[in-house]
Parts: C-alpha cells; structure tokens; sequence
C-alpha cells in the first residue's frame, strides 16, 4: 500500500517542487482530507463519538480533528506562505522597492538596503539569501543580471496565467476521478468501473511517435462516438423523467519515458494489456 501510495504522490511533489508549494501547506491539506475521508467512513455515529473514531482512525489527536472539523475550510489558508512566497510579495507590494510610476525596482543583490541580501534578511534569518535567490531564480520568479550583479522581479510570475489554471484544473479533475475509479476497485464498492491499461517496453523514439499519432487517431474515434451517444441519453433520460443524478467521466491517457537499466526485460519485448 505504501509503495503504491509513494507512486502515486511522487508526480504531485514534483508538481509541488517546480510549483515552489511549501510542505506546511500540503500537510495541512493531506490532514483535512484525512479527516474528511474518516468523518464520511463514520458517518453513522453521533457528532460526540465521531471526533474520537476519526482520531484513532488517522492518528491525529482530538484537539486537531476537532480544528479540522469545524473549519473544513483550513486547509487552504493556514499555514503561513513559504519564505520565497513572502519575499516575492513584499518586493512587490513595498514602497520602498518602486520606482518612478509604481515600476518595481531591480536591487543590487549583496550591500545596505535596499538591496535583495536586506530585503530577504527581513523576511526571513532562517535561509541565507543566496538560498532564497536560487529558489526566486528556479521558480522563474526573480532573473539575476550576472554583469550587473542585480536581481530583477518577474513582476507577473504570480499573476495564474489562463491556460495554466485551467490545466491544473483538469488535472484534479481527471487525475481525481481515475483515482477514485482504481480506489473503488481496489476496495470494492458493488460496482466494477472500467479501468485498464496497456504496457510495453524496448519501443525506439521512433516507433513512440507512431503510438502517439495511433493514439489521437483512436481518441478521436472514441471522443465522436461518445458524445452524441451521451448526449442521446441525457435527452431520453429527459424525456423520460429520469433522475438525472449521476455523471461520467471517459478519458485516455499515454505516459512515455526512457527505461530504468534495471528494468530491462530478460525475454523479448512485448505489449501487455494490464490494470491501470
């Protein structure tokens, strides 16, 4: 279960690493996400009884599964901002750090304020500065002008840019719901949701990019008989007066990368239909 939990969140602390998201924030919303999943397994036992079994369910005392319940909310605004977060925000909402018609200024990296080295010893003494400038400089942040020796902001890397909030809104949305269809396999819920996938190694760059067009080429097919099948039923559920309570969700997906050494089949190549 542990090997398959570490599959699973190795990709998202990528995602939280190149997306400079702190830990403080991710455990507080793994805890409340804990705690919601306990509370909904013990659903049937009264309000008093409840705070103790979801404790002993996850492990966390009473004091914060009582926190977490009656402020479900939490988990997206408690913990305090990581440091690179705070610096970025305070060059760039302070006075002191603008120019002529509000232009946030470029700072010299290393002397007396105004510089990077006194701002970020003001949000922080825990992280040398130089730690905060790369971090700044990896998350696309902040450029360094190595001639001149001054750090620039990149005054709308915060701003979510269109396309990205809606890719990262697909991604929960996708990823969830194939999540929750391979979980309610593994436990078992009455029902057998579809959920299949196939493996293949020893493949060239070459042949990967034939996949790739196969693929589109039978996503496209999917994707026309799909939806006006769909949208047939939903008008005979209509029709009918139905309930219409339930949704659905079809996807398809590819994953490619370079095999491990280790991995390297002893028998020769071929492709697997297996579990997603």
């Amino acid at each position: 279960l542990l090997a398959s939990f570490q599959a699973v969140l190795r990709p998202l602390a990528r995602l939280a690493v190149a997306s400079g998201l702190p830990y403080a924030r991710i455990d507080e919303v793994l805890r409340q996400v804990l705690v919601d999943a306990a509370s909904a397994a013990h659903a049937n036992l009264p309000p008093q009884r409840r705070v103790s079994r979801i404790s002993t369910t996850t492990g966390l005392n009473r004091r914060e599964v009582t926190r977490l319940t009656r402020n479900p909310d939490a988990a997206h605004g408690s913990p305090p901002p990581s440091h690179a977060t705070r610096l970025f925000l305070r060059w760039l909402s302070d006075k002191r750090f603008r120019a002529a018609r509000g232009k946030v200024r470029p700072l010299p990296r290393q002397g007396a304020e105004p510089s990077f080295e006194s701002l970020a010893r003001e949000v922080t003494r825990d992280v040398h500065p130089r730690s905060l400038l790369d971090e700044l400089l990896r998350l696309g942040l902040a450029r360094h002008d190595e001639a001149t020796d001054q750090v620039e902001l990149v005054v709308d890397a915060f701003v979510p840019r269109g396309d990205h909030a809606r890719m990262l809104a697909f991604l929960g949305a996708n990823v969830g719901d194939h999540l929750e269809a391979a979980v309610a396999n593994v436990l078992g819920d009455g029902r057998q949701h579809f959920e299949q996938a196939i493996f293949a190694d020893e493949l060239s760059s070459e042949s990967i990019q034939a996949v790739r067009e196969l693929i589109t080429r039978q996503w496209l097919v999917l994707r026309n008989a799909a939806v006006p099948a769909l949208e047939e039923l939903i008008g005979k559920d209509r029709e009918a007066g139905r309930p219409q309570d339930q949704r659905i969700r079809i996807g398809l997906y590819t994953w490619t990368e370079a095999m491990a050494e280790s991995a390297a089949p002893a028998e020769p190549g071929r492709a697997e239909p297996k579990p997603a």
